[in-house]
């Protein structure tokens, strides 16, 4: 019944072809030939309709589009320029300080009116690259323009807080005829003086850590170690049993080029004689007397506490400077002075200390000194071969690389006086009750510091390690 007439004409097929419409080619319906070439046809004109209409909007919407892209982006582009020029004002010196704050108050306001971006159609497709990257741009004008007005208020405000003497100079080492005023090229407080500033109001946040040696660095600095522990080994049995005992000078060479890359890398300057001499004594107190058994003395049950250890560095400091001075004249024979006493364990330490060495008796006890003494008799020698091999000045430079790499910031070294004077903001703003008596007066502890850490006293030292005052572990920063 389904092949007699067109199920869309609903005539008759007589002789016309008959197309079978499914389901399947026996059953189903049927339908004739121009029916289904005219319905094709319509649905062709119907798809071909609306590609074109789905055309003409996304022209509409794109022309749309890129009308308003183009007016976000010159205004993006005027308040970028608008902030490169207040950056330009603000470093320009004839512009008043209260003039630079209302630029950036405009310039602020203006950025603030910027309209949302224009959201593409979806015929557009993709990204907008162009409207990201002006953006980016503008954000790094503002930047500029926030940090050259910060920066220029920041100082403003410094200066104008000055008498008509600035202190400030005196810190800041101005020539003569200085006008008081000072800017960000005079000013360096260093990477770290900003979480002391912040912990005077009780934000502590973890400083970040140095940054590594390079690798070329470390390796003349473990090489240079390596060296001197094998060749301090082998000091008493070969040094006095022949002249060949001695390490080759052209080792020695080597460990003093080396020295050379160290303190300049830490840029500690070896020209000025005074530096590098006390740089040297440093490094000999901290490779021949700290580092080592020390470490475990200090931690048995009656070992020194951390203001014992400061005091007795310092104190062996002057004596290591001492003997270094003297050896320029007398040859490293005169080295034998610090080593007396430092290895002296019937001496009482410094800062009115009752600690003497000898107060640890028991076993193994004995045998821990014995360490000890061993390990200073030495590095110390060792300082001696090199002043032999390569003379005076070679030695300084070996020791005061040391110095440099480990304790840039112990007494003696130039750093000392910035660690004095964050060490006395702090225990300015410290409840001192019940603290030791020496501390009442800071400008008394000031001085101290800053001449001779040891006259405080162990007692005071113990009090101001035990709350942190010195920031570096006592133990660590002990030259």
């Amino acid at each position: 019944m389904g092949a007699v007439d067109c199920c869309l004409c609903d005539e008759p097929f007589e002789n016309r072809p008959i197309v079978p419409l499914g389901p399947t080619p026996e059953s189903g319906l049927f339908g004739c030939r121009d029916c289904l070439t005219r319905l094709v046809t319509q649905a062709r004109r119907a798809r071909d309709g609306a590609l074109v209409g789905d055309a003409e909007r996304a022209r509409a919407e794109s022309a749309g589009w890129e009308s308003a892209l183009t007016r976000h982006l010159a205004r993006l582009d005027r308040v970028r320029e608008a902030a490169e020029a207040v950056a330009r004002l603000v470093a320009d010196e004839e512009t008043a300080a209260l003039r630079a704050a209302w630029l950036l108050v405009s310039l602020e306001s203006a950025y603030a009116w910027l309209p949302e971006p224009p959201e593409p159609p979806p015929s557009a497709g993709g990204e907008a690259t162009e409207l990201r990257d002006r953006a980016f741009r503008l954000d790094l004008a503002m930047i500029s323009a926030r940090e050259a007005v910060a920066e220029r208020l920041s100082y403003h405000v410094l200066n104008e807080a000055q008498g008509e003497e600035p202190e400030m100079c005196e810190e800041f080492e101005c020539p003569a005829g200085c006008s008081g005023r000072h800017d960000s090229s005079h000013i360096d407080c260093g990477p770290d003086a900003v979480f002391d500033d912040l912990e005077e109001h009780g934000i502590v946040l973890q400083k970040p850590e140095s940054e590594p040696i390079a690798p070329t660095l470390r390796a003349v600095l473990e090489r240079m170690s390596a060296s001197e522990s094998s060749e301090a080994d082998l000091s008493q049995s070969q040094s006095q049993a022949s002249p060949e005992g001695r390490p080759a000078d052209a080792r020695m060479q080597d460990v003093v080029e080396g020295s050379r890359a160290v303190l300049a890398h830490f840029g500690l300057a070896t020209d000025d004689c005074e530096v590098l001499l006390s740089a040297a004594a440093v490094g000999l107190v901290l490779d021949a007397w700290r580092e080592g058994p020390l470490d475990e003395i200090h931690a048995h049950e009656e070992g020194p506490s951390d203001g014992e250890i400061l005091a007795q560095g310092v104190d062996l400091y002057r004596r290591a400077r001492s003997a270094l001075l003297a050896a320029r004249d007398e040859g490293p024979e005169a080295l034998s002075v610090f080593v007396a006493v430092a290895a002296d364990t019937r001496l009482r330490w410094a800062g009115d200390s009752a600690f003497m060495l000898r107060r640890l008796t028991a076993e193994p006890d004995d045998e821990l000194l014995a360490e000890f003494v061993r390990h200073l008799d030495n590095r110390v020698w060792y300082t001696a071969e090199v002043m032999r091999a390569v003379g005076w000045r070679g030695a300084l430079l070996h020791r005061a690389a040391s110095a440099a790499w480990k304790a840039p910031t112990h007494f003696g070294m130039p750093a000392w006086p910035s660690v004095v004077d964050a060490v006395i903001t702090r225990l300015s703003g410290l409840d001192r009750t019940g603290a030791p008596e020496p501390l009442a007066d800071l400008d008394a502890v000031e001085r101290a510091l800053r001449e001779a850490p040891d006259r405080l006293g162990a007692t005071v030292l113990d009090w101001m390690a035990q709350r942190g005052l010195l920031h570096e572990p006592l133990p660590e920063a002990v030259a």
